[in-house]
């Protein structure tokens, strides 16, 4: 097992997870290895927004959109300025 050591922490600091060790029934120590191991094992963020957003709502299902048709004929676009 490898060690580490701490230098400079703030007393406050020191003091708030002293009180979050008792508070889960555990050493300073442990739950200093508890948080350690929490924030390396997180999964990592998912690849780009759309999967993220098809992830939490595609159960939802989705909007039938009817697209009128066009009344004009198509324009080209203007690059004068």
């Amino acid at each position: 097992m490898a060690a580490i050591s701490v230098r400079g922490l703030d007393d406050d600091v020191r003091e708030r997870l002293r009180v979050r060790a008792a508070r889960n029934g555990r050493s300073m120590e442990a739950e200093i290895r508890e948080i350690l191991t929490t924030a390396v094992s997180e999964a990592e963020p998912s690849a780009d927004l759309f999967s993220t957003l098809r992830k939490r709502f595609g159960d939802a299902g989705g909007v039938e959109l009817s697209i009128p048709p066009r009344t004009s004929p198509a324009r080209a676009a203007d690059f004068s300025e």
